[in-house]
Protein backbone atom coordinates (compact mmCIF):
# COMPACT_ATOMS: atom_id res chain seq x y z
CA UNK A 1 0.00 0.00 0.00
CA UNK A 2 1.35 3.44 -0.70
CA UNK A 3 0.87 6.10 1.11
CA UNK A 4 0.73 9.74 -0.39
CA UNK A 5 2.52 12.62 1.58
CA UNK A 6 1.30 15.86 1.92
CA UNK A 7 3.06 19.36 3.30
CA UNK A 8 6.69 19.75 3.38
CA UNK A 9 9.81 18.31 4.47
CA UNK A 10 11.88 19.89 8.02
CA UNK A 11 14.21 20.70 5.39
CA UNK A 12 12.23 22.77 3.13
CA UNK A 13 10.98 24.49 5.87
CA UNK A 14 14.42 25.63 7.23
CA UNK A 15 15.32 27.13 3.84
CA UNK A 16 12.71 29.01 3.83
CA UNK A 17 13.20 30.28 7.32
CA UNK A 18 16.90 30.56 6.10
CA UNK A 19 15.90 32.84 3.61
CA UNK A 20 13.27 35.13 5.17
CA UNK A 21 15.96 35.59 8.00
CA UNK A 22 18.63 36.90 5.06
CA UNK A 23 16.02 38.63 3.72
CA UNK A 24 15.49 40.47 6.80
CA UNK A 25 18.36 40.86 7.75
CA UNK A 26 19.47 43.14 4.44
CA UNK A 27 15.91 45.18 4.73
CA UNK A 28 15.75 46.28 8.47
CA UNK A 29 18.98 48.11 8.16
CA UNK A 30 17.43 50.00 4.93
CA UNK A 31 14.81 50.62 6.65
CA UNK A 32 16.20 52.12 9.50
CA UNK A 33 17.80 54.78 7.96
CA UNK A 34 14.84 55.65 5.99
CA UNK A 35 12.90 56.02 9.07
CA UNK A 36 15.91 58.85 9.92
CA UNK A 37 15.46 60.15 6.65
CA UNK A 38 11.74 60.63 7.14
CA UNK A 39 12.27 62.06 10.62
CA UNK A 40 15.09 64.37 9.61
CA UNK A 41 12.51 66.04 7.21
CA UNK A 42 10.50 67.08 9.71
CA UNK A 43 13.80 69.21 11.51
CA UNK A 44 14.50 70.81 7.69
CA UNK A 45 10.94 72.05 7.97
CA UNK A 46 11.60 73.38 11.46
CA UNK A 47 14.42 75.17 10.11
CA UNK A 48 12.35 76.33 6.73
CA UNK A 49 10.44 78.00 9.04
CA UNK A 50 12.66 80.70 9.79
CA UNK A 51 14.10 81.97 6.30
CA UNK A 52 10.64 84.47 6.39
CA UNK A 53 11.78 86.06 9.20
CA UNK A 54 15.37 86.18 7.99
CA UNK A 55 14.78 87.32 4.68
CA UNK A 56 12.52 89.88 5.84
CA UNK A 57 15.11 91.43 7.60
CA UNK A 58 17.51 91.29 4.75
CA UNK A 59 15.36 93.02 2.62
CA UNK A 60 13.60 95.34 4.95
CA UNK A 61 16.30 96.25 7.64
CA UNK A 62 19.41 98.99 7.32
CA UNK A 63 21.03 96.83 10.02
CA UNK A 64 21.11 93.19 11.15
CA UNK A 65 20.12 92.21 14.75
CA UNK A 66 22.32 90.19 15.76
CA UNK A 67 23.19 86.59 16.49
CA UNK A 68 20.02 85.21 18.07
CA UNK A 69 18.18 88.22 17.47
CA UNK A 70 16.50 87.16 13.83
CA UNK A 71 13.08 86.84 15.03
CA UNK A 72 12.97 82.48 14.84
CA UNK A 73 14.93 81.37 17.09
CA UNK A 74 13.67 78.38 19.40
CA UNK A 75 16.01 77.69 22.74
CA UNK A 76 13.06 75.06 24.30
CA UNK A 77 12.34 71.89 21.99
CA UNK A 78 10.26 73.01 18.87
CA UNK A 79 9.32 69.77 17.81
CA UNK A 80 9.84 65.86 18.74
CA UNK A 81 13.19 65.29 16.96
CA UNK A 82 14.19 69.48 17.18
CA UNK A 83 15.96 70.42 20.23
CA UNK A 84 16.42 74.08 19.34
CA UNK A 85 16.77 77.02 15.84
CA UNK A 86 19.15 79.65 16.42
CA UNK A 87 20.85 81.75 14.25
CA UNK A 88 23.93 83.43 13.87
CA UNK A 89 25.34 87.12 12.82
CA UNK A 90 24.92 86.50 9.25
CA UNK A 91 21.42 85.16 9.75
CA UNK A 92 22.54 81.21 8.81
CA UNK A 93 19.74 78.99 10.59
CA UNK A 94 21.09 76.04 12.68
CA UNK A 95 18.99 73.33 14.11
CA UNK A 96 19.77 70.95 16.57
CA UNK A 97 18.14 67.42 16.49
CA UNK A 98 17.39 65.32 19.11
CA UNK A 99 15.14 62.16 20.12
CA UNK A 100 16.53 59.80 17.19
CA UNK A 101 18.46 57.29 19.14
CA UNK A 102 21.62 57.37 17.21
CA UNK A 103 24.65 59.12 18.09
CA UNK A 104 25.08 59.94 14.42
CA UNK A 105 21.87 62.07 14.53
CA UNK A 106 21.24 63.27 18.09
CA UNK A 107 23.03 66.66 19.09
CA UNK A 108 23.99 67.26 15.29
CA UNK A 109 23.22 70.47 13.80
CA UNK A 110 21.28 71.01 10.34
CA UNK A 111 22.36 74.78 8.57
CA UNK A 112 20.21 76.70 6.37
CA UNK A 113 22.93 79.63 4.65
CA UNK A 114 20.90 82.47 2.87
CA UNK A 115 22.17 83.14 -0.36
CA UNK A 116 21.80 86.70 -2.28
CA UNK A 117 22.95 85.81 -6.00
CA UNK A 118 24.31 82.43 -5.30
CA UNK A 119 26.82 84.22 -2.48
CA UNK A 120 26.67 83.97 1.34
CA UNK A 121 24.70 86.55 2.33
CA UNK A 122 26.44 88.70 4.99
CA UNK A 123 26.26 91.42 7.25
CA UNK A 124 26.23 94.55 6.86
CA UNK A 125 27.06 94.28 3.34
CA UNK A 126 24.42 92.62 2.06
CA UNK A 127 21.29 94.78 4.42
CA UNK A 128 18.64 95.78 2.01
CA UNK A 129 19.02 93.40 -0.68
CA UNK A 130 16.58 90.37 -1.29
CA UNK A 131 17.64 87.22 -0.56
CA UNK A 132 17.60 84.95 -3.39
CA UNK A 133 17.83 81.40 -2.06
CA UNK A 134 19.01 79.11 0.50
CA UNK A 135 21.52 76.41 1.00
CA UNK A 136 20.90 73.70 3.45
CA UNK A 137 23.43 70.97 4.79
CA UNK A 138 26.37 71.94 3.52
CA UNK A 139 29.21 70.36 5.35
CA UNK A 140 30.67 73.73 5.04
CA UNK A 141 28.15 75.51 6.69
CA UNK A 142 28.57 73.71 9.61
CA UNK A 143 26.23 70.70 9.00
CA UNK A 144 27.35 67.88 11.53
CA UNK A 145 24.27 65.63 10.55
CA UNK A 146 25.68 62.69 8.01
CA UNK A 147 24.43 63.81 4.53
CA UNK A 148 23.33 60.17 4.08
CA UNK A 149 20.71 60.78 6.62
CA UNK A 150 19.42 64.47 5.11
CA UNK A 151 16.62 64.34 2.38
CA UNK A 152 17.78 65.57 -0.84
CA UNK A 153 16.79 68.76 -1.16
CA UNK A 154 19.12 69.47 1.97
CA UNK A 155 22.06 68.46 0.89
CA UNK A 156 24.08 71.09 0.39
CA UNK A 157 22.58 72.74 -2.18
Amino acid sequence: MKQNREGFTLVELMIVVGIIGILAAIALPMHMDYTKRTRMTEVVLAVSACRTPVSEVYQNQKSAPGAGNWGCEVSAPASRYVQSITTDANGKIIATAQNFSDTDIDGKVITLVPLINGTPAVTPGDMGKAVTSWRCGGSGDGTTVPIKYLPNSCRGS
